[in-house]
């Protein structure tokens, strides 16, 4: 029988290892800018077209490397980091494992420059798919060029599962901003389609979060620093108010390097515990420098994994270290039962209080005027004449009615007037609806009881009145003094891909550039201090969802829209307000579902509420 087991080309094999490590080009990103970090550079600039399908291209100012190194670079498993096996657990670089390079020419078209800093020239190697192109002798500035040109040109159906450029221009700003919070030494750039996005200067970790995040950002942060024998940890949290229900902000760093934790991150949340509401997520920017041998970032292939030998101790310190910042700056409440605040003055050196002094005249009648106030004493006799009528009880009359009786059991006399039985003269719209735990209406229906869900009720109304307003292009309102708002790049770039669907609901939006946008026009409907809470929630989901609004996207900002401008469970509603709910909700298309497919209403048959009180 013949054998069948072989060995792959290189070729084959090596793109089996691109699928482990470049998955997409925000993977070749990563891998790019580490090993120009790895390099010392202090100026990365990455020049990206078209989310990184046509052009990743990455210049350093680093050490550079010499002929025979820039070959060997592209080689499987050829790194300059690891000797031998031990070195594995004591790592403080980046890219380590040497698979980089190999991988992103076994799917791409790879064009390197690069030159030593004593070197007369440099070198220029062209791969494409792995395949050895060129190797030549050219003038190149210090440092290294590298360039990965038409990703997956080779694997068509890798490429064809790539998303559009704005979600995959999204993963690589994520990437960059890794990159750039943890080395806010180096100089930083990032362009797209020849257009600057970032360009960061040498700064500290504060003003590197402000320059990323925006200015906002600057009065929300709290430092964070704790020193232990097995672990260092600094950095800085977002103030509670700042919380959001979606993640975003969050970034572990541990020895220069991305990680994700669940485990850290909970010992966040419980340090946060009391102080924001059990849905919503803090946000932090933290450091951990610990000994490499004692954390293992072999794990993973992207290593944004790993495993400490002290978690527990690390968890415990974790959440003291958040706990000491917001008790430091008077965020968690503080009782002194030693001292009273309210007298704790300041007295000048050397005052003696005086005792206040009054002078009191027995012989004063508040109820006599003039001369006769002040009546001598021979002439006070005591008043008792009709004392009797101060304890008199005023019996109510027939016909009235008790007030505080009447409010305590307004309730029972409503479900009573719902269980009178209808006569041709008395129509069921004459019964007024009632509310239930200021969350659900109750209507007196011909065939029993129908419950109405107030919230979700007021959503459908508002949907699709947003949406007749998109289809009949309505005009907005708009203010004297348009309110801006300040996003992040990642949250700009969400907002400038959805600017139609805002259009059509109404919105005019003005990009100002640098993060910060201004709102001239809005929704009739939408308060103005609600627009920044909208937009934040709808860019929020956006991300939550990781993808592209699935369908109509108007429809989905709508639903957006309509969520966050509904009453609330827990609102008292009027008569007028109930009554005037029930006639919109069954005006709409779709009366018995929420925008979000869950039920608006039910209705309780009379049977079935005979068999409840048996």
């Amino acid at each position: 029988m013949p054998d069948f087991i072989r060995l792959l080309p290189d070729s084959v094999a090596n793109q089996i290892a691109a699928g482990e490590v470049i998955q997409r080009p925000a993977s070749a990103v990563k891998e790019l800018l580490e090993n120009a970090i790895d390099a010392g550079s202090n100026q990365i600039k990455l020049i990206l077209k078209d989310a990184g399908r046509t052009l990743i291209q990455v210049i350093d100012s680093g050490t550079g490397m010499s002929m025979t190194d820039a070959r060997m670079c592209f080689e499987r498993h050829a790194t300059s980091k690891i000797k031998e096996a031990n070195d594995l657990f004591a790592i403080r670089t980046l890219g380590f494992r040497g698979e980089a390079l190999a991988s992103i020419a076994a799917v791409a078209q790879v064009e390197l420059k690069t030159r030593k800093e004593f070197d007369e020239i440099g070198t220029c190697i062209q791969i494409e798919g792995s395949r050895f192109k060129s190797q030549e002798e050219v003038s190149t500035p210090k440092g290294t060029s590298i360039s990965a040109k038409n990703l997956f040109f080779n694997i068509p159906a890798r490429r064809n599962f790539l998303k559009s450029d704005a979600v995959e221009f999204r993963h690589i700003l994520e990437e960059f901003q890794r990159v750039a919070l943890v080395h806010h030494e180096i100089e930083l750039s990032l362009y797209h389609n020849d257009k600057p996005v970032f360009q960061l200067m040498k700064e500290n970790l504060r003003q590197r979060i402000v320059h990323i995040f925006g200015n906002t950002m600057n009065e929300k942060l709290l430092p964070v620093e704790l020193q232990t024998e097995i672990s260092m940890i600094y950095g800085f949290i977002g103030k509670p108010e700042t919380a959001r229900k979606t993640r975003g902000e969050q970034y572990f760093f541990a020895n220069g390097r991305f990680i994700k934790h669940p485990y850290l991150h909970h010992a966040v949340e419980q340090a946060f515990e009391e102080l924001i509401p059990d849905s919503a997520i803090p946000s932090y920017f933290l450091f951990i420098e610990v000994d490499p041998s004692s954390i293992d970032v072999n794990i993973h292939p992207t290593k944004t994994e790993v495993n400490f030998q002290h978690g527990q101790v690390l968890y415990a310190s974790m959440r003291s270290a958040v706990k000491h910042a917001l008790g430091m700056f008077s965020l968690t409440p503080t009782i002194d039962f030693e001292a009273e605040q309210s007298f704790d003055f300041n007295m000048p050196a050397n005052y003696l209080p005086k005792p206040p002094s009054i002078t009191v005249n027995p012989d004063y009648n508040p109820f006599l005027h003039g001369k006769e106030a002040v009546p001598r004493p021979s002439t006070i006799q005591p008043n008792r004449s009709q004392w009797e009528k101060a304890f008199e009880v005023i019996q109510p009359s027939e016909n009235s009615i008790d007030q505080t009786f009447h409010s305590d059991n307004q309730v029972f006399a409503s479900q009573q007037m719902l269980h009178q039985e209808e006569t041709p003269e008395q129509s069921s719209s004459s019964v007024k609806p009632i509310q239930v735990q200021n969350r659900f209406i109750l209507v007196n229906v011909k065939s029993g009881l129908m419950i109405l869900d107030q919230q979700k009720a007021h959503e459908r109304i508002l949907f699709e009145r947003l949406l007749n307003q998109s289809s009949q292009q309505k005009t907005a309102q708009s203010n004297l003094f348009p309110p801006r708002i300040q996003l992040s790049a990642i949250d700009s770039e969400i907002l400038n891909e959805l600017q139609d669907e805002f259009i059509q609901l109404g919105f005019e939006i003005n990009d100002l550039g640098k993060g910060a946008y201004v709102i001239n026009s809005y929704p009739s409907d939408m308060p103005v201090d609600k627009i920044e809470e909208f937009i934040d929630g709808l860019l929020e989901d956006y991300k939550k969802n990781r993808t592209e609004f699935g369908g109509d996207s108007t429809a989905r900002i709508a639903m957006t829209l309509a969520r966050n401008l509904a009453i609330k469970a827990g609102r008292v509603l009027q008569v007028e307000e109930m009554q005037s709910i029930i006639d919109e909700l069954f005006g709409c298309q779709i009366p018995d579902t929420a925008p979000d497919g869950s039920r608006i209403l039910r209705i309780l048959p009379v049977s079935e509420i005979e068999k409840l009180i048996k």
